[in-house]
């Protein structure tokens, strides 16, 4: 175990390397279905899946189209001209033996990525994007001494987002990973289904003693699918070069896998450097040639991305912690928008209230079914409306609105079906009170004595007695007015 002065003497260092699935219908090179998910094995392909002589690739236009998109998003500069290479190396799931990537002329150049931190953020810098095919799947069955290969993914378009080696701690790189995700989804790139793999992290850790000028020697933590998995990844990986270079053991470059199961790293093989690959021109398809004309169509057209919407949220006096839950879901975001459109700041953040709070945590707590989200901003309005005017209390809005969840119901009608509607009208409530009052001479007697709490009692027995449905301020003011205190 190590101690914590011991890991205080070293700097880690981290950078990301991220595989984004674009949201095409087509593959990258091939007209057939982008979509395997849940698709036999080897049945969405074509002959330039399976690498077959004399088959041409040709570019998906749509894939280039959201690459400028998502430079766009990542603050970047998008080439004017860039072009395709050929990777070479040889693995049972790339047929070809060499996959049709971007070296040296990305389409996407410099930029950056504000990571929030509570009410501040650290920018990350981005190094470059390229586009490129994905490989097919390896299924290495238990026990067996043969392996499967699906090329179901052989071909899908992937962007691929290096990041500049500017994080250094675990927190940040898991930060860094959910606005990217972040970004891509708003963005409209990719479908970012983590389950699936639509987007996929590798984590380069490397570190050096504090004050050192050379970067330690790195490792990476390939295909990694939850933004959990990046934080632990990386302490798990921090801590292990900590202890070699303590026993005086050198750090040697590889690829390494995480066990998500016992929550480390294991060795996958030594690591390679960008000749071992033998780069050069692919000669089958022409550069891509953008105009500034064609970027700033795209710029134009651009949706709301997450710091927009932060700034909108921000406004209302929300707190990083509600907007990041209202981000993490897409239904929700463009409801709170839509309210916070529609009504005073005050009101839609007293909605916002409800969407982080009840709303998130009623459906945390079951499988939900987002497609059947049924809020309507107009309704959530009239319900915050009611409880402003006292037709219900805040515990009787909270039970309307889970209500309303799969509901095309409004508001009053739900309210007035399951009797939650507060009864405020002086005249009825009077003959409540004076009823528990005579029912209650002792408690009566206590509050004209002085002894305040017992106000509480007899306003209960007050609720009990309307089942739930009277004004508790009200009826404390009558109960006062009774009693003449």
């Amino acid at each position: 175990m190590l101690d914590k002065k011991v890991i205080d003497q070293y700097e880690p260092t981290i950078g990301i390397e991220c595989h984004v699935q674009l949201k095409t219908k087509t593959k990258l090179f091939s007209a057939v279905s982008n979509d395997a998910v849940g698709k036999e094995p080897n049945t969405v392909v074509s002959p330039i899946c399976f690498g077959m002589p004399g088959v041409l690739p040709v570019l998906n236009e749509a894939a280039v189209k959201l690459a400028i998109r998502a430079g766009i998003a990542l603050n970047a500069e998008v080439a004017i001209f860039s072009k395709f290479d050929r990777k070479h190396y040889f693995y049972p799931d790339l047929p070809k033996g060499y996959q049709i990537t971007q070296f040296d002329e990305p389409i996407v150049g410099k930029g950056y990525v504000d990571v929030p931190e509570g009410d501040d953020f650290i920018r990350v810098g981005i190094t470059r994007a390229h586009l490129e095919e994905d490989a097919g799947k390896s299924t290495h069955p238990k026990g067996a001494d043969y392996s499967l290969v699906d090329l179901n993914r052989a071909g899908t378009p992937l962007l691929e987002i290096v990041s500049e080696p500017d994080m250094h701690s675990a927190r940040i790189a898991r930060a860094y990973a959910q606005e990217l995700y972040f970004l891509m989804k708003y963005a409209d790139v990719s479908n970012v289904d983590l389950f699936h793999g639509n987007m996929r992290f590798d984590v380069n850790v490397s570190v050096a003693k504090k004050g050192s000028k050379k970067l330690g020697i790195r490792s990476e933590v390939k295909n990694i699918n939850s933004f959990k998995a990046v934080e632990k990844s990386v302490e798990y990986e921090i801590k292990r070069q900590i202890e070699l270079l303590e026993k005086g053991q050198a750090i040697v470059q590889e690829t390494r896998g995480w066990d998500d199961a016992k929550q480390k790293t294991l060795s996958q093989r030594t690591k390679e450097d960008s000749h071992d690959y033998r780069y050069f021109p692919e000669p089958d398809l022409p550069p891509i040639v953008i105009t500034t004309q064609e970027i700033e169509e795209v710029r134009v057209n651009m949706p709301q991305l997450p710091s927009a919407i932060r700034v909108k949220l921000k406004k209302i006096g929300l707190n990083s912690s509600q907007i990041e839950t209202l981000l993490s879901r897409e239904e929700l975001v463009n409801l709170q928008l839509e309210v916070t459109k529609k009504s005073s700041p005050e009101r839609a953040k007293r909605i916002a209230n409800w969407l982080t709070g009840e709303v998130q945590a009623s459906v945390s707590e079951a499988e939900y079914d987002w497609s059947k989200f049924s809020l309507d901003s107009e309704h959530l309005i009239v319900l915050e409306q009611m409880v402003e005017a006292n037709e219900l209390s805040s515990t009787g809005a909270k039970e309307v609105l889970l209500m309303m969840l799969g509901s095309n119901k409004s508001p009053k009608d739900i309210a007035k079906d399951n009797n939650l509607l507060q009864v405020s009208d002086r005249g009825e409530l009077d003959k409540a009170v004076a009823q528990v009052i005579a029912d209650n001479p002792q408690a009566a007697k206590d509050v004209k004595n002085g002894e305040m709490k017992a106000i509480g009692f007899l306003v209960g027995q007050v609720m009990k007695l309307s089942k739930g449905q009277a004004n508790p301020q009200i009826v404390q003011s009558l109960v006062k007015e009774h009693l003449g205190v």
